[in-house]
């Protein structure tokens, strides 16, 4: 391959998959290869080939089929068709986790904000178990799941400004899925886009515990709805902003969206989404099995790496890596960030220091940035005005040339007039 002008380098790549992702082969021409790249290669290769043939795929479609509709099931990860004894190899970690915990913390109905997973998974398991007591209501953006659910399963509902599509009828649909009939106790379950304003968030989420709050009885005006909120834990100061009664579970949210992101990562790769909740962080059991452990002095379930720091007198770890405290900030920080002097705080080593003598970028002074730069206005005006000067110009050549052209024009024309004439009088 050549870049520009200049000669490049030719390589070897995969001649049928165009993104990496689908195929990481890439080989210099000149390249020479080790036994043991070789071997990995051959290794990939092989992790990588189809889990079934040809022949495999029809048998298993054939039996798939005899299949009643309610025990028919598509991985959408491994684009697979399930058959009943695959079904424990294929579930998703993190919605059973919750559905789990939900049911454990005695919860029968659950309002799924932007979680159809979720849902989807209680109204499996409600169609499957007759014994299965568990309802849900969702309410999301998309459209399309109005064509698998009810009016009673499903409103479409924008999440960001707390509007019902479907007008007072969803609203009403959403106020009686609230009255809890037998006891029947509701939680929240929302997992919003991370890119979503946490303001806008906020506003939606707390006209539906207002929502609640009037199925009510009298004397529990002050009470929250017991709600999961899963988001990225570096917007913890944003939601305690709004939702002060809040905590942060340390159970990591398989991230589907990045492929790094995932259960079983180590280091700065670990999952950085988390549930955050208003329940009482002692009553919230995970599991012992992925490594979470419970606290004694903090009262909670806590991960594997998260040690309990005697100076700040908590778990302080926030991303699951083991943090350290420093003594000069007076708290606890990352393991890859040191102390800055020059900051007075803890950073990246190869940070940009806030406290260096830059100044504005356009006239060099402190004390204000370039938006604010009373430069910045006399520069404008004088820009303008140029500018104009300039768009006047060609229109005044313009127009003098072509007044130029027309006189010239008019005296051509005069003299040709005149030597017609001349001819005319001419005897014959």
């Amino acid at each position: 391959m050549s870049q520009g002008e200049g000669e490049g380098r030719r390589f070897y790549a995969c001649s049928a998959c165009r993104d990496r992702k689908d195929c990481n082969f890439f080989q210099w021409e000149d390249e020479k290869v080790s036994e043991t790249r070789l071997a990995a290669r051959e290794e990939y290769n092989r992790n990588h080939q189809p889990a079934f043939t040809h022949r495999q795929n029809v048998e298993r479609y054939e039996n798939f089929l005899l299949l009643p509709l309610s025990k028919r099931k598509f991985c959408q990860e491994c684009q697979q068709l399930l058959l009943p004894d695959e079904w424990e190899k294929h579930y998703d970690r993190s919605c059973q986790f919750l559905l789990d915990l939900i049911i454990a913390l005695g919860f029968r109905r659950v309002l799924s904000v932007g979680t159809p997973r979720l849902h989807e998974m209680i109204q499996s398991k409600a169609s499957q178990e007759e014994d299965f007591s568990v309802r849900s209501l969702l309410l999301d953006i998309d459209f399309r799941y109005s064509q698998f659910y009810t009016e009673d399963e499903f409103c479409h509902y924008n999440m960001f400004n707390h509007y019902f599509f479907g007008g007072e009828a969803a609203h009403e649909t959403c106020r009686q899925f609230f009255h809890q009939d037998k006891a029947e106790r509701v939680i929240m379950v929302t997992d919003p886009p991370f890119g979503g304003l946490v303001e806008a968030l906020a506003f939606s989420f707390k006209k539906l515990m207002a929502m609640w709050r009037q199925t009510k009885k009298e004397g529990h005006n002050n009470q929250e709805m017991p709600m999961f909120w899963i988001f990225p834990y570096f917007f913890e100061s944003r939601i305690l902003e709004f939702f002060p009664s809040f905590s942060m579970m340390d159970y990591q949210v398989d991230y589907d969206n990045h492929g790094l992101y995932k259960h079983g990562k180590t280091g700065r790769r670990q999952s950085p989404v988390r549930i955050f909740t208003n329940i009482t962080p002692s009553m919230i059991v995970l599991p012992v099995e992925e490594g979470y452990r419970f606290c004694t002095i903090c009262q909670r379930y806590v991960s594997s790496g998260n040690q309990h720091c005697e100076i700040c007198n908590s778990c302080t770890s926030k991303d699951g890596r083991r943090w350290k405290h420093c003594a000069l900030c007076n708290k606890c920080v990352k393991p890859s960030w040191f102390h800055c002097n020059n900051c007075n705080c803890c950073a990246l080593q190869e940070h940009a220091c806030e406290r260096t003598e830059a100044g504005c970028f356009v006239c060099g002074k402190a004390g204000h940035k370039r938006s604010t730069c009373p430069s910045l206005s006399v520069t404008k005006t004088v820009c303008q005005t140029d500018k104009k000067k300039r768009q006047k110009t060609p229109k005044k050549v313009k127009m003098g040339i072509c007044k130029r052209s027309a006189m010239k024009h008019a005296i051509f024309s005069r003299k040709r007039m005149k030597n017609k004439k001349k001819k005319c009088n001419l005897p014959c």
